[in-house]
């Protein structure tokens, strides 16, 4: 077995479409964390707004978490709108460390609305970090069996998401989480948007959290924006 990872799901506050100000926030809360892997909401560098614009991963905007990666030894999955050379444009989980940014991993599963805008990824992705198997997954994604399935199906060791819900749907999502560590014997970690956002989210679930692969509970932060939920697997 690796040796233990701690992993941390973050809420900050975010600025609609400002992702050098968001930028900045998150790189705060990766230096809060103190943990190797710290997992931010679905496009948390711009908000759940549809129509913010593509950024790429050379983005000078996106310096200060290379940097705060780079003081700590971090690994940041956050959220963004991306492009690539066919014009085609998805929703997407960046994965930011010292040396800089690369597009992690594409949503797969999409709503109507998102699909107007959006392309849905490829596949499902696993990413490695110190022996680790982190499968990658974004906001619906959470809600298909088959991609739990197949990403599983890749041998993972944690589910890791970036979502948005309403406070409504909280619970649902905590269950959610739950049934995907005990269907796939995995820790499961979901960074839940907090605050007020875009496309009708006024009132997001926060309730960021972490889950053994029993469904016990290791970690769960509240509503509020601002909050950081750490845990170590292992």
């Amino acid at each position: 077995m690796p040796e233990p990872l701690a992993i941390a799901v973050a809420q900050p506050p975010c600025v609609p479409y400002d992702v050098a100000v968001n930028a900045v926030t998150q790189a705060a809360a990766i230096r809060a964390a103190g943990a190797r892997v710290v997992v931010f909401s679905e496009l948390s560098l711009t908000g759940y707004h549809l129509d913010a614009p593509a950024i790429t991963v050379e983005d000078p905007r996106l310096a200060p978490l290379v940097e705060a990666c780079a003081d700590t030894g971090a690994l940041a999955l956050v959220g963004a709108p991306v492009g690539d050379e066919t014009g085609r444009e998805y929703i997407a989980m960046l994965a930011v460390d010292g040396s800089g940014t690369t597009v992690a991993y594409r949503k797969m599963w999409l709503s109507p609305t998102e699909a107007e805008r959006f392309a849905p990824g490829e596949g499902p992705v696993v990413c490695e970090v110190d022996g680790w198997r982190l499968g990658l997954a974004i906001c619906k994604d959470t809600n298909t069996p088959r991609h739990a399935a197949d990403t599983a199906a890749l041998g993972i060791d944690a589910y890791v998401a970036g979502t948005v819900t309403t406070s409504k749907d909280a619970a649902r999502q905590t269950e959610r989480a739950r049934a995907i560590a005990v269907e796939h014997r995995v820790w499961v970690a979901v960074a839940s948007f907090a605050g007020s956002s875009g496309e009708g989210y006024d009132d997001t679930a926060g309730r960021s959290g972490i889950w053994a692969p029993d469904a016990a509970v290791a970690v769960q932060a509240g509503a509020e924006t601002g909050a950081i939920a750490r845990a170590t697997l292992g």
